[in-house]
């Protein structure tokens, strides 16, 4: 009985995430679902990223929190439209928090919604939103284990940013392994390396957001 209940959840969600899907691609609105763990660096990354395509695409963002609004404001002093969710305990989005928060956006301006899941390295993975994709964001820091101890994430994503590349050389990880694990998961995934301190492979990155776009 478990097992059917957790099913008809997921089939609920996925028929709200495709509602969800349906109404970004009529407004013309590539839709990005950012998800990793809790300081990997998901919102250094999406300010570095929205500042270097702001001047060719219109992005608004939905930020996924279980409490608080820093992230929300620090978005918002980059200029975007920015729409806060606190999921209260949960530990992810789901399609309906999605749906309900919409009319907030001014989705009929915008080319990209990034989305910014709460940090967690299992559900999110699970639940679709109506994304276009999937990318996820591992710090350097969290180790190189981390395709091992969590594959379906990395199933799942269609990019994988290795941030805080700066840190290579103080920390012990083994990151040829790391990329190597990540392909054996999935041999499609694209990986870029970046630094938001530094600017390293931001360009990169957000090149091929646009190309998506």
């Amino acid at each position: 009985m478990k097992v059917k209940v957790v099913t008809r959840i997921l089939e609920a969600n996925d028929r709200i995430a495709e509602e969800n899907r349906k109404r970004f691609k009529a407004s013309g609105i590539f839709v990005v679902n950012l998800m990793g763990a809790p300081g990997a660096g998901k919102t250094s990354l999406l300010e570095k990223t929205i500042l270097t395509l702001k001047e060719t695409l219109r992005v608004g963002v939905i930020e996924g929190d279980i409490a608080g609004t820093d992230d929300a404001e620090r978005i918002s002093m980059t200029g975007v439209p920015v729409v806060q969710i606190n999921t209260g305990g949960a530990c992810h989005l789901d399609a309906n928090m999605i749906s309900e928060v919409l009319p907030d956006l001014p989705i009929n301006d915008l080319d990209m919604v990034v989305i910014e899941n709460v940090g967690n390295l299992v559900c999110p993975a699970e639940f679709r939103v109506g994304e276009d994709i999937k990318a996820m964001v591992l710090s350097i820091t969290e180790g190189h284990d981390k395709p091992v101890k969590y594959p379906l994430m990395f199933q799942e994503s269609s990019a994988l940013v290795l941030n805080k590349i700066d840190l290579l050389p103080f920390v012990d990880v083994e990151i040829d392994r790391l990329k190597r694990d990540a392909l054996s998961l999935n041999p499609l995934i694209k990986i870029f390396e970046v630094s938001c301190k530094t600017g390293h492979g931001i360009d990169t990155w957000a090149k091929w957001l646009r190309g998506l776009r």
